[in-house]
């Protein structure tokens, strides 16, 4: 009874012992090959993690420490640590020519030991992207190493590895034939990936330099460019076509262009869904995210790349939630210029989380899953791109809508010339049928001044001028009524002289003495007041002349600033047509802006007389607009005017000292419908118009302007007018 059960307790205390030390044999786990088809062999290898201590070959090799994995994909984790790697190959088919390709480009170190003829290994080649790319045995992105096995028998392999990235081993055995047309399949297919890249590059620097103002294409530029930089360098492509002599961009560039790239995207989405307006507080979250960005960069350039790696794996997963979260929202809240975006990210998800499950061996590893990436981002770019082609159509309509706004407004202002050159013109009928009866020469004056109000309105170069048609009014307004006011009395002392000559008629035909008439004479002139009759009628009429003068000069300055041969190139002086055009503006300054002339001696100069006038006349309105928006009814305001020339050119420099200008409203001011106005101000055209009839002159205008200061116009105009 004692002896049986010692006997038992002994069993099981060496069934113990053999549970404990079997993981530490090497029970036979061989990869079995029996065509030349290549296939993973995960499975069947075993792993030896080195730490602290580095292991000689002959150390590694009778270690009982060898952990057997069970995963298709061996994944090792991020760590710092240098792995060894052990697996058997059987040979049970009639080739004898193999690969083994480790599919990961990424590793720092790769070293293999295999064994010789008599069963001594020997270290083959070291490589990995610590080493110039063309020291490779077998020129690829991935690591590949000839194996020679014989066939029937067992061949054991051992290799070292580390990286600061994932290590994340796929090892594939294969007839060469096989590896390499794997190798190629995978080639074409980043080779059309990169076409994809580069077309949507080019395509979209085109449009980049075409659509200046827009700023999103400069960074959807950047993100492709760093998108299609960083899938090379995570598929090995950059080290061996870029930069194969830089064992330094190969370890970091990975980190660098996920970093530029992540960054360049954040940028874009913030200017392409307009993040500061549409979504003001979640936008201050991608600063934190930048400064994550810049911790990794300095990381990952000062050799720390492991730990860059822990920090940028969950900051790549957080920005890529956080911009589908914000892209579903943009979405659900009507704003339509994120959809496209939305499901770029989405699918760019799928492709992450994909590629993913095939490193943890939830999906099957092949060449959809392992370059499901490529697909992903490359699906990415082109909705990015189909989103700023849709932006753009967006613009275009608000664009139209706008113009067709403008066009309105500029047809209501039409509408109000129109009837305010109706009022003018029944107004100036009544005041020339006041002084039809009066005076000859003026309603002469008069009918000429109807004339040019009729050619002035049929003109299509005078639109402006309709808006200053009342203060015209208001100037001839006050000669016409000092005229009229002086009819009156004129009449009644020219009735008084004929009175007044009939009565000395009568006088002298009576039968009185000589003496008696001329006493008569006398007391009838005293009594109307005779001599004060004279001085009063010799005033009126001085009066009458006076305002038709004033008429008159009123009058010939709209005729030459109208300019009915406008059409024909003449010889005309600038000076000229710069005073009739400060006659047109003269109501505008109030009698509050002081006006200063400096006239230089000019030449006649070659040119479209009238035209002119309208680009002196567009620019001292918006000067003067300019400062009665600073100085309002109080003083202070100074339009200066100036001409000079030389050889070749005549020079007219308009100058106040009103609101002025920023840049961004300098760059602005030539384009049509763009007015600083309030709405019903101003149309938007008429410095669009300054600028073509410049232009049209074979001239050139220059802008000074001051925000606060006020704005300087220089108009450079030929004297003679060259055909180009």
């Amino acid at each position: 009874m004692f002896s049986v059960k010692n006997t038992n307790i002994r069993c099981c205390i060496i069934l113990v012992v053999l549970l404990c030390i079997a993981p530490h044999f090497s029970f036979a786990q061989n990869a079995v090959i029996k065509d030349g088809q290549s296939q993973l062999i995960g499975l069947n290898t075993y792993f030896l993690e080195e730490k602290d201590k580095a292991l000689s070959f002959d150390e590694v090799r009778n270690n009982p420490g060898f952990t057997l994995n069970n995963k298709k994909v061996l994944n090792l984790g991020l760590t710092n640590s240098s792995f060894w790697i052990k697996f058997t190959v059987v040979n049970e088919s009639e080739n004898n020519d193999f690969t083994l390709n480790i599919d990961q480009p990424n590793l720092n170190y790769v070293e293999m030991y295999a064994p010789d003829s008599n069963g001594n290994y020997h270290g083959q080649r070291v490589t990995g992207t610590n080493y110039n790319f063309f020291t490779r045995a077998l020129v690829a992105p991935s690591f590949l190493f000839p194996l020679a096995l014989p066939h029937n028998k067992a061949v054991t392999y051992y290799m070292k590895v580390s990286g600061n990235t994932p290590l994340v081993i796929p090892m594939f055995v294969g007839a060469s034939e096989s590896v390499v047309i794997n190798q190629r399949t995978k080639n074409i297919l980043f080779g059309i990936y990169a076409g994809i890249i580069i077309c949507m590059l080019l395509y979209n620097m085109f449009l980049m330099f075409s659509i200046r103002e827009d700023k999103s294409y400069i960074w959807y530029v950047l993100h492709t460019l760093f998108v299609g930089l960083t899938q090379a360098s995570f598929f090995g492509y950059s080290f061996e076509f870029l930069w194969p002599d830089s064992p330094w961009l190969a370890n970091e560039s990975v980190f660098i262009f996920t970093c530029l790239v992540s960054v360049a995207g954040i940028i874009f989405m913030q200017i392409f869904l307009n993040a500061k307006e549409t979504i003001p507080r979640l936008n201050k979250v991608f600063f934190i995210f930048f400064a994550l960005y810049a911790i990794i960069a300095v990381l990952a350039l000062t050799g720390n790349g492991v730990n860059a790696y822990k920090i940028m794996q969950p900051t790549q997963g957080m920005v890529a939630l956080f911009i589908l979260y914000i892209s579903l929202k943009l979405v659900l809240d009507g704003y339509k210029q994120a959809r496209f975006y939305l499901l770029s990210w989405f699918l760019l998800m799928i492709g992450i989380i994909i590629f993913a499950l095939k490193d943890y061996n939830l999906v099957p590893y092949n060449n959809f899953t392992s370059t499901i990436m490529l697909s992903g981002s490359a699906a990415q770019v082109i909705l990015l791109s189909f989103a700023l082609a849709d932006k753009i159509n967006v613009f275009k309509r608000e664009k139209e809508d706008s113009q067709v706004l403008a066009l309105e407004a500029a047809q209501e202002n039409a509408r109000i010339i129109r009837e305010q050159n109706l009022i003018l013109e029944t107004k100036v009928k009544e005041r020339t049928m006041e002084l039809t009866a009066s005076n000859a020469e003026l309603n002469k004056t008069l009918i000429d001044l109807k004339e040019a109000e009729s050619q002035l309105v049929e003109s299509e170069k005078m639109a402006s001028l309709g808006q200053l048609t009342a203060g015209i009014a208001h100037e001839i307004n006050n000669p016409i009524n000092f005229v009229t006011s002086n009819v009156n009395p004129l009449r009644r002392d020219v009735e008084m002289l004929l009175d007044a000559v009939g009565t000395i008629e009568n006088i002298g035909l009576s039968d009185e003495s000589i003496n008696n008439k001329k006493q008569q004479i006398e007391e009838y002139k005293e009594e109307i007041d005779f001599d004060y009759l004279k001085v009063e009628i010799a005033h009126l009429l001085k009066g009458i002349s006076e305002g038709a003068s004033r008429t008159a000069e009123i009058v010939k300055g709209l005729r030459i600033f109208s300019r009915l041969d406008e059409d024909d190139l003449k010889k005309a002086d600038v000076n000229e047509g710069m005073d009739s055009t400060m006659v047109i503006v003269n109501n505008l300054l109030n009698g509050k802006i002081k006006v200063v002339k400096e006239y230089g001696n000019l030449p006649l100069i070659e040119c479209y007389p009238g035209k002119l006038n309208q680009v002196y006349l567009n620019i001292i309105s918006n000067a003067i607009h300019a400062i009665h928006k600073k100085y309002g009814e109080a003083g202070g305001g100074v339009l200066k005017i100036s001409t000079s020339c030389n050889e070749k050119s005549v020079f007219v420099k308009i100058e106040d000292n009103g609101t002025g200008m920023d840049e961004a409203t300098k760059k602005k001011i030539f384009e049509p419908f763009f007015t600083t106005k309030e709405v019903g101000e101003g149309t938007g055209l008429g410095m669009s118009i300054v600028y073509n009839t410049i232009k049209k002159h074979n001239g050139q205008i220059y802008v000074n302007s001051t925000p606060g200061v006020g704005t300087e116009f220089i108009l450079d105009i030929p004297i003679i007018h060259e055909i180009l």
